[in-house]
């Protein structure tokens, strides 16, 4: 039987652990868990623990950790993707998918045609609210390394400062993603819900970006990096 995984913040190794508040709740009160049961934690450091549940309490949960040894491996590509900020569900379900699908770090990318407009503490709740999302996806999908979510930036300052061996820029005109040499590192550029305009394909192109297509057909923005993600994974990856 497949273990209950929980993300915990914190550096672990073999003995004794009080868990956050946020996991005890989620433990004793919406799980029902009891002292003695079996769970598995990781701590983002690529390793995963055994634990058994030493005291159960509405508000703490202690825990024996007795074993310790190397989590999932990560895929071998480095993948940096800036997405373009979209509503709700949809920018949610691309950090999901995105994160289940072995990407290292995320930037929501901020552009013309962007209909949400975040401001500073908003903003900073989102990206709380997003690597949630992140820690999630690792819990359910075996992930032992939590993916970046980097704070939103605006596309010109995104451009200037991602650095990775091939760049590549979402486009319905252009050559095909299977056109390109495996690169080590990749960073991967879609648009938000209207796209990206003329110009901004132009500066990407001028900041080191090579344009490519998917398919045939124009994806929306939260399905783009789920079919980018899975052929570059194919491609040069680990699928």
């Amino acid at each position: 039987m497949r273990l209950s995984r929980f993300f915990v913040d914190a550096t672990l190794s073999v003995g004794e652990h009080e868990l956050p508040e946020a996991q005890a709740h989620y433990i004793s009160r919406v799980l029902r868990m009891s002292e003695g049961d079996v769970v598995q934690l990781f701590d983002g450091s690529g390793n995963e623990f055994r634990a058994t549940l030493a005291e159960v309490g509405k508000k703490q949960v202690r825990v024996q950790v007795t074993e310790s040894f190397a989590g999932q491996p990560e895929s071998p590509l480095n993948i940096h993707l800036g997405q373009g900020l979209s509503r709700g569900e949809r920018m949610d379900w691309a950090i999901q998918k995105a994160t289940e699908l072995g990407v290292t770090q995320i930037t929501p990318i901020i552009s013309e045609r962007c209909e949400v407009r975040l401001k500073d503490e908003r903003a900073e709740k989102r990206q709380a609210h997003w690597q949630q999302i992140a820690i999630s996806a690792c819990e359910q999908c075996g992930r032992s390394v939590v993916p970046v979510i980097h704070a939103p930036v605006i596309l010109a300052d995104w451009l200037k400062q991602t650095q990775a061996d091939l760049k590549l820029v979402l486009h319905p005109v252009a050559a095909p993603l299977t056109s390109h040499e495996k690169p080590g590192n990749l960073a991967f550029l879609i648009g938000p819900e209207g796209g990206l305009n003329d110009a901004e394909i132009a500066q990407a192109q001028d900041a080191g970006f090579h344009a490519a297509r998917l398919g045939p057909r124009v994806l929306r923005t939260e399905t783009a990096p789920v079919v980018a993600l899975s052929i570059a994974q194919q491609l040069w990856g680990d699928f």
